[in-house]
C-alpha cells in the first residue's frame, strides 16, 4: 500500500493556492536562482523560501529529517569544493588568497589545499543556494493534498502516463520509509541489533542485509501490485478522466505573474552580466594584507 508525505490541513494562504500555481511559482524561482552566484542576490530567494516556509506554518519536528540529510548533503559537497576547487570553472579565479600552505603527498597524490577570498564567498554562495533550494521545495509535499498530485502535473500538459509516473514517484519515498521502519521493527523483534554489529564500515554494510533485502524484493512486490492494479482498471488504453477539479483564482493569477517576472528579470541580469560572484571589499584586503 502507498503511503504519502506527513500531509495535513492548515487552512493556510498556501494550500489554498492551486498546484499548478505553486508548480510554475517552483520552477520558475529554481530557475531564476540559478542564473546568480552573487550573494546578496541569492539572500533575496533565500528570503522567499523562509517566507514561504513560515507562510505554509510547516515545524522543525516535521521536517527535521529532511534538514538532517540537507545540512549533511550541503557540509560536504561546500567543503569539498572550497577545499579542492573543483566545480568553480567559468565561475571565479582564485587571485586574493587567504591561506596557501606548501604541497603535500598523500597516498600517493600531490595535494595542493589553498584558501582564497572568491574561494570564501563561492563556499558561502553555494551554501545558501542549496539552502534556498531546499526551503522552496520542501514545502511542495507537505502542503500538497495527495489526490492532487497526478491532476497538477496533467493539467500542466503531460500525459496522463506520465502524470501518473509523478504521482508515484512523489509515493515511493515515504513508501519505503515507513517499510524500512516495519522492517526494522520486525528484526529487532529477532534479536537484530544494528547499534552492535561490528567489523568496520565493511562489516556494517554487509550486517544491513537483512534490512535491505526485504525492502527491495518488498518494493519490487508493490511495484508490481501497482502495475497489475493498473492493468485491470486499464490504465493506457484511453484518456482518463480525474475526479478532481482544478480552477485558477485571481491569487493564482499574481502568484503565477510574479514568478514569470522574477524568471525573466534574473535572465536579462544574466545576459548582462550581473549577479557574478561578489567578493567584498574588506575580504579583498584582508587577503592582500596577509
Amino acid at each position: 500500500m502507498l503511503i504519502t508525505w506527513k500531509y495535513k490541513e492548515r487552512d493556510t494562504i498556501i494550500q489554498k493556492l492551486d498546484p499548478r500555481a505553486r508548480v510554475i511559482f517552483l520552477i520558475c524561482v529554481m530557475l531564476a536562482i540559478m542564473q546568480f552566484w552573487d550573494l546578496r542576490f541569492i539572500a533575496f530567494f533565500l528570503l522567499l523560501g523562509v517566507v514561504q516556509f513560515v507562510l505554509a506554518k510547516l515545524t522543525w519536528q516535521e521536517t527535521r529529517r529532511f534538514w538532517l540529510v540537507i545540512g549533511i548533503i550541503t557540509t560536504v559537497l561546500s567543503l569539498a569544493t572550497a577545499l579542492t576547487g573543483r566545480g568553480e570553472a567559468g565561475v571565479y579565479a582564485d587571485t586574493h588568497f587567504l591561506w596557501k600552505p606548501a604541497p603535500f603527498h598523500l597516498l600517493g597524490l600531490t595535494l595542493r589545499p589553498r584558501l582564497s577570498a572568491e574561494r570564501v564567498m563561492y563556499l558561502f554562495s553555494q551554501i545558501t543556494r542549496i539552502v534556498s533550494f531546499a526551503l522552496l521545495a520542501v514545502v511542495f509535499p507537505y502542503t500538497i493534498h495527495p489526490a492532487r498530485y497526478g491532476i497538477t502535473f496533467r493539467r500542466l500538459g503531460l500525459p496522463d502516463k506520465l502524470a501518473f509516473a509523478v504521482d508515484l514517484a512523489f509515493r515511493f519515498i515515504p513508501s519505503l520509509g515507513r517499510d524500512f521502519t516495519v522492517t526494522m521493527d520486525a528484526q529487532k523483534a529477532r534479536g537484530y541489533e544494528l547499534e552492535r554489529v561490528g567489523g568496520g564500515l565493511i562489516g556494517q554494510i554487509r550486517n544491513m542485509a537483512p534490512l535491505l533485502i526485504p525492502i527491495t524484493i518488498g518494493s519490487v512486490v508493490g511495484g508490481e501490485e501497482v502495475v497489475d492494479a493498473m492493468d485491470l482498471r486499464a490504465f493506457g488504453t484511453g484518456p482518463r478522466t480525474w475526479l478532481t477539479k482544478l480552477k485558477y483564482e485571481p491569487r493564482d493569477y499574481m502568484l503565477i505573474g510574479f514568478s514569470l517576472v522574477l524568471l525573466i528579470g534574473a535572465l536579462m541580469l544574466n545576459l548582462l552580466d550581473i549577479g557574478e560572484l561578489w567578493v567584498p571589499m574588506w575580504l579583498q584586503e584582508l587577503a592582500a594584507g596577509g
